[in-house]
């Protein structure tokens, strides 16, 4: 029985990932015809995703609230100008839009000594350069190697040097609560990416399905809903929805993992 659970999710997430695909079709139909009421609904269907990219800029001396508010802003904007015609999953236009949105509040808040773009992009860098060349030579860098290590011309890196003094302590270079730096968590690898084949597999038979059994599942791994409560919204007993429930996963099991026995 604990076997027959632990299968079940990785079945969830592909579940939950086909959602995702999914909704393509939706975008396409926003394109097409502007509908205000579909962009609201895509736009509360995806406030989870710029909850959680607000979330990972956290302890970085920002309030939660404000990050919060920017990446939703973000994700509006996002998907007023999200194209599906050019081949790009809207999650992956929204996480570079949300992204590139953060990290613009934090540089054009940072600073409490407002320096050009050029210069503050110029500090950041010179702090990684400043960490491994210590490491290497044993001694704090020159502005000589520092400038030839950034490509940049001595006097950039000295008003560079100067103007970082004017940057608040909690920088994006700053480490978390779990010691790691918000470039090393932007830019760890996706899990998903090796499950897509099987989201391609899993999002024709999710389609398959009749449309109430697509909205249940998407009630219960999307959204999150018990049984009980997806029962209540569809007037139907808690039993029936178990029923639909592991009737829906095991066909989907079953394109996923041809051979499956039906046990």
């Amino acid at each position: 029985m604990a076997a027959k659970a632990a299968g079940l999710y990785p079945m969830m997430e592909r579940v939950a990932t086909a959602h995702e695909e999914a909704q393509e079709s939706r975008f396409a139909e926003l394109a097409r015809e502007r509908n205000p009421m579909l962009r609201d609904e895509l736009i509360t269907a995806n406030l989870g995703l710029a909850h959680q990219l607000a979330r990972r800029f956290a302890n970085r001396g920002e309030p939660h609230d404000d990050l919060v508010q920017v990446a939703s802003l973000a994700l509006v904007k996002a998907v007023d100008r999200f194209d599906p015609d050019r081949g790009v999953t809207f999650s992956s236009f929204a996480v570079t839009c949300i992204v590139g949105e953060l990290k613009r509040h934090f540089r054009d808040r940072g600073w409490a000594v407002r320096a050009p773009r050029r210069i503050q992009e110029l500090y950041l860098e010179l702090g990684h350069h400043i960490d491994r060349l210590s490491q290497e030579l044993g001694r704090a860098p020159t502005v000589a190697e520092l400038a030839s290590a950034s490509g940049a011309s001595e006097e950039a890196v000295l008003e560079a040097l100067e103007a970082g003094r004017g940057y608040r302590t909690a920088s994006l270079d700053a480490p978390d609560r779990d010691e790691q730096t918000l470039a090393e968590s932007l830019g760890s690898d996706d899990p998903h990416f090796t499950h897509v084949e099987e989201r391609s597999v899993l999002a024709s038979a999710l389609r398959k399905l009749s449309p109430r059994d697509q909205r249940i599942l998407r009630l219960r791994f999307v959204d999150g809903l018990t049984q009980s409560e997806i029962a209540s919204r569809l007037g139907v007993s808690q039993m029936q929805i178990s029923r639909l429930l592991a009737s829906s996963l095991q066909s989907l099991r079953g394109a996923v993992e041809p051979g499956t026995p039906d046990d």
